[in-house]
């Protein structure tokens, strides 16, 4: 096993945290501006996001303080495109969870072969975002 680049892990938990944390405010937002008859289950759909979210930033944390790193107060930018169509917010929201996918995939890097508990704390991270990505498109096959 190779050492753990500590400075480098802390500093892309960092980045997840602000990104979860930004997930937490775009899917609550999402989840108010849904209209039209299929509202119940997508707002659902984008409340329990939400939630998942602000669990995956505590985590993150939990992780990141662990290893005496400090856990960052900022969120990740937040892009919107002003369109509340669900097709506008479903799209947005493959984009943001490619995103997060990305960023476990780099964390993963960081940590193979030297800290197994990280390592399948990454693995564990990108198989639900891989699950966020299917469920998405398949939420936007009928828009095509």
């Amino acid at each position: 096993m190779r050492e753990l680049d500590r400075d480098k892990t802390i500093e892309q938990l960092n980045e997840i945290m602000e990104f979860e944390l930004a997930g937490v405010v775009r899917y609550t937002h999402y989840s108010l501006m849904v209209t039209g008859p299929h509202r119940i289950p997508i707002v659902q759909f984008f409340q329990t996001q939400a939630t998942e979210s602000l669990t995956h930033a505590q985590q993150v944390g939990e992780i990141l303080t662990g290893l005496e790193g400090h856990p960052s107060l900022k969120i990740a930018p937040i892009e919107e495109s002003y369109e509340h169509n669900i097709k506008a917010i479903l799209s947005e929201s493959l984009n943001h969870e490619k995103k997060s996918l990305d960023l476990y995939k780099a964390l993963l890097e960081t940590v193979e072969d030297a800290s197994i508990y990280l390592e399948e704390f990454a693995r564990g991270m990108i198989g639900q975002e891989e699950l966020h990505n299917l469920e998405i498109r398949k939420m936007l096959r009928d828009f095509a």
